[in-house]
């Protein structure tokens, strides 16, 4: 495959779009999870929001995450028609037009931008407009193709959520919406290369410079261990925070507990048995980063909502 075919915009045969094609283009999942993110940045915040406000808060950082993901799914056309496992996305099979992801993205990313500054605040807007300038220019157009710490350094994007939440109930940022920003922020590294370790054929052939492409999968798992590492830390330290309690506290140490386990288990194995298995271990541990972060969390929510944080008792 010549150079020529992985260069960004190229035509596409397109067909007869429907409306889950569109939702598709807007990447729903990962939607889901700036939406959670961000709403449990709202809600643990010390100001109460009125509960309006919150929704259609909400709503516009999820327009703000779909329009960054059509604008994605654009810029990426021509490696995801490429890898295995985003060949049906919207454009590369011909449902959506390029040119249509494109005004889409812009659109959506103006609409959000402008009403959650209105719904909001003046900062939360602006601070989705820099989540999305961060996920589109800096991590899809910049880091994605130039090096293989795109995941690193990119993952700020879809840590921005919490702490846009946070905003809309406090027009500003604290050490406990850093925090959320770190966990999710230290978390995308070796959540991404779990999935690269078991996906590294597609990343090869796109020629995406993912870790496992670049420096093995020896090295990927070192890296895995050594963030995970890092990670739990970071995510612990929530719990001495003014939203932070017994209640979290005792979730996070369990749950860092297995991740680390899970990163010592993938540091150990041998590249024969991986691939003997289908790298069985490694989607074990791409399915526990994801419960690991949706429940980190569900906690500071339970915390918040029952009590006592350590705010309260101190």
């Amino acid at each position: 495959m010549s150079d020529a075919s992985l260069q960004p915009h190229t035509s596409a045969d397109t067909g007869e779009a429907g409306f889950g094609d569109f939702v598709a283009l807007l990447k729903p999942r990962v939607m889901s999870l700036v939406v959670f993110t961000a709403l449990v940045g709202v809600l643990v915040a010390p100001n109460p929001v009125h509960p309006f406000v919150v929704f259609t808060s909400i709503l516009f950082i999820a327009l703000g995450g779909g329009a960054s993901g059509a604008l994605n799914m654009w810029w990426d056309a021509d490696i995801d028609r490429v890898m295995k496992r985003t060949q049906g996305r919207p454009i590369p099979s011909g449902k959506v037009a390029e040119g249509e992801a494109l005004g889409i993205g812009m659109a959506l990313s103006g609409i959000a931008v402008v009403m959650l500054g209105l719904a909001g605040n003046v900062f939360a807007g602006a601070l989705l407009a820099f989540t999305i300038f961060f996920y589109v220019v800096i991590y899809t157009i910049w880091l994605k193709r130039w090096t293989p710490q795109n995941i690193v350094i990119g993952g700020a994007a879809g840590a921005f959520p919490p702490m846009i939440g946070w905003a809309v109930a406090t027009g500003g940022i604290s050490i406990e919406s850093i925090l959320m920003f770190a966990i999710i922020f230290m978390w995308t590294p070796p959540h991404f290369w779990a999935l690269a370790l078991f996906m590294n054929d597609d990343y090869t052939k796109a020629k995406v410079p993912m870790l496992t492409v670049t420096h093995g999968r020896k090295s990927t798992r070192n890296h895995i261990l050594v963030y995970t590492l890092l990670l739990a830390p970071v995510a612990l330290s929530i719990s001495f925070t003014s939203i932070g309690g017994p209640i979290y506290f005792a979730v996070s140490a369990v749950l860092n507990f297995m991740f680390i386990w899970g990163a010592f288990g993938l540091w150990k194995r041998q590249e024969a048995d991986a691939e003997a298995d289908k790298y069985q271990s490694e989607r074990k541990f791409f399915r526990l980063s994801l419960y690991y972060l949706f429940l980190h969390f569900t906690a500071l929510l339970v915390q918040s909502a029952v009590g006592p944080t350590w705010g309260a008792i101190l």
